[in-house]
């Protein structure tokens, strides 16, 4: 957002269902976070609802790919260019997601990628990449990431000490090697276990055409005892995760913005309903089935 100039008095649409970094990055810059709700069936940014967020201030949108699902580009897009916005796509959990032929972090002016080691490609510490195929912000970023600096104790910009560390770039790029292979593991899983839980109360995620689901987590809406049956599940030995529990518009660092319980009434519904199964290439049926009947004795 530095390098595309956003500051002070400008304001940024994303979405409350996300983690703190989308909107802490908002906020570093000085700018306000304006939220916007999500779809039902994708969890993602709803663009129907963003233009009605978009002021004299508004600057970018920061669409997030949530759990590796990529959001509905072609409206966001649309929205943009009409309102003349950047685009900043979130893709900390989308490595490898496509949106029609595209891969995420293509599509707007700028890609965002996640490397920690929970990520679909991950180091062993922190990492990230962005990513755009303008020269200009290209320059600014490569600029910034050094503390501002292109020539050795030479500063132009206010910058910040964001290098990927040499030992994690070796690591990367030997892991890249592999990664299509074990997105198409993940999405193989996925299958599997949709394959179980279709007739079930539960609703798993959604398959779009020309749609890429990179499957960073595996996350399903269980509308009932959602808390019992994550407990059950860790008492099996079954690690499951909520992403995410409380929505950033109601967390108490973002009192000041305003916003009230019922704002976003979708994205507070999903944070009751959500539940993340583990989602890995490795995982095989065999365990798939036993996290199956790990759930079914706590329904």
């Amino acid at each position: 957002m530095v390098s595309l100039g956003v500051g002070k008095e400008d304001e940024v649409i994303t979405t409350p269902f996300t983690f703190i970094a989308t909107a802490e990055a908002i906020s570093r810059t000085g700018a306000r976070p304006v939220f916007c709700d999500i779809e039902y069936n994708t969890f993602n940014i709803d663009p129907d609802k963003i233009e009605a967020k978009i002021t004299k201030r508004t600057k970018a949108i920061i669409p997030v790919h949530l759990y590796g699902l990529p959001c509905d580009m072609d409206k966001i897009m649309d929205i943009s260019k009409e309102h003349n916005l950047k685009i900043i796509e979130d893709c900390a959990q989308s490595f490898g997601s496509e949106y029609k032929g595209r891969k995420v972090g293509s599509l707007g002016d700028i890609g965002c990628f996640s490397f920690f080691p929970g990520k679909n490609l991950g180091c062993y510490g922190d990492g990230g990449m962005i990513v755009t195929s303008d020269a200009n912000i290209a320059e600014n970023i490569k600029c910034l990431r050094n503390h501002g600096s292109t020539d050795r104790y030479h500063y132009r910009m206010h910058g910040f000490n964001s290098r990927l560390d040499t030992v994690q770039a070796a690591i990367l790029k030997v892991k890249l090697k592999y990664i299509n292979k074990w997105i198409d593991l993940r999405i193989k899983n996925a299958n599997y276990y949709n394959g179980l839980l279709k007739d079930t109360s539960f609703v798993i995620p959604v398959s779009q055409d020309g749609i890429k689901h990179s499957f960073n987590y595996y996350t399903i809406r269980i509308k009932k005892n959602r808390d019992l049956i994550q407990k059950n599940l860790k008492e099996n030995n079954v690690t499951c995760a909520i992403y995410y529990p409380l929505c950033l518009h109601l967390q108490d660092i973002y009192k000041d913005l305003g916003y009230e319980q019922g704002d976003f009434p979708i994205a507070e519904q999903s944070q009751g309903e959500v539940l993340s199964l583990p989602m890995y290439p490795e995982l095989t049926k065999e365990q798939i089935l036993e996290i199956m009947n790990a759930i079914k004795k706590g329904i």
